[in-house]
């Protein structure tokens, strides 16, 4: 410690002497050196163990607002307040809900798990590329079985609905009105496939939800005409199951019905993480300062102990 070279004596206690440190870092320049090798060669390791991550994005547009089923609503709103009945909303309006709706785990449990084979979202451990196949964990997934290696290992949906949001991000521009759906896997195919249902589920939801309430709403109108005998409601009645009857007819002609496809998903061919070199640099980065630290400390610590 006699080698460094302070004017300790000629400056106050509470202030820095950076020629010291320098000092001080520089003839320990080979610790700082060793320790931040250490941390390149870890955190390069770290980075090669990570599987490739591939993302496929979907660019949705809602169901333009004045197409046939709006328009129908529209042209029978005012007979229907006439008759004290509210209309539902159309689909296009429904814009908001619909992207509350894919986040939920009803949806996944209703729409989402039914369509997917588990072990695709629960169980891969990489992607080989040259031969297009998926390697799955043989602690979770005999891939020869086709089945989990024992009962206890088959996720929850409550955990598979974790995963799943986990691999799935949605959002909605409010300026334009477009939606953005990215889904992010081990496997490109996967990833494309996951978006893919995603949206046609989330179509065919409000479709059947939409279809329903009209058909039940149908029945209903066709009860009160039964029941009444006054011709100006029987008229409005008329007017009401008529569009009733168009709105199921337009509900079964339209194959996208709340969002259609402006940019639809895709097999990428280029990972999107990690980010191996990003890894290796912040790992440098932190081996260095942890090196610096080290010195420092020890210094002051050997210091302190010879005063």
């Amino acid at each position: 410690m006699n080698n460094y070279k302070s004017n300790s004596s000629e400056i106050h206690e509470d202030e820095i002497d950076f020629n010291l440190i320098f000092q001080i870092l520089w003839l320990n320049k080979w610790i700082i050196c060793s320790i931040t090798t250490f941390f390149a060669i870890a955190s390069l390791i770290y980075s090669l163990s990570l599987p490739n991550i591939y993302q496929s994005k979907s660019l949705l547009s809602p169901v333009d607002q004045n197409n046939g089923i709006s328009q129908a609503m529209k042209n029978y709103g005012g007979i229907a307040s006439i008759a004290g009945i509210s209309l539902p909303q159309s689909a296009g309006g429904k814009t908001a809900e619909a992207v509350e709706k894919i986040k939920t785990l009803s949806f996944f449990e209703n729409q989402i798990l039914p369509n997917i084979f588990l072990p695709d979202l629960m169980a891969v451990d990489s992607w080989d590329a040259s031969s297009n196949k998926i390697i799955y964990n043989n602690d979770l997934f005999n891939e020869e079985t086709k089945s989990w290696v024992s009962p206890s290992l088959i996720p929850s949906s409550q955990k598979s609905f974790e995963t799943f949001k986990r691999s799935m991000n949605v959002s909605e521009n409010r300026d334009t009105g477009f939606v953005s759906i990215v889904v992010k896997h081990k496997s490109p195919l996967i990833a494309k496939e996951l978006s893919e249902i995603i949206v046609n589920e989330l179509n065919q939801f409000y479709r059947l939800k939409d279809k329903q309430e009209a058909q039940a709403a149908m029945i209903y109108l066709n009860s009160q005409m039964a029941q009444t005998s006054l011709a100006e409601v029987k008229q409005v009645i008329a007017a009401l199951l008529q569009q009733k009857i168009q709105q199921t007819t337009l509900i079964e002609a339209n194959k996208f019905y709340i969002f259609s496809f402006i940019d639809p998903p895709a097999v990428m061919e280029k990972k999107s993480e990690p980010s191996r070199a990003t890894i290796c640099i912040l790992g440098t980065i932190l081996g260095l300062v942890i090196g610096m630290i080290v010195v420092l400390g020890r210094y002051y610590y050997d210091k302190k102990i010879l005063n």
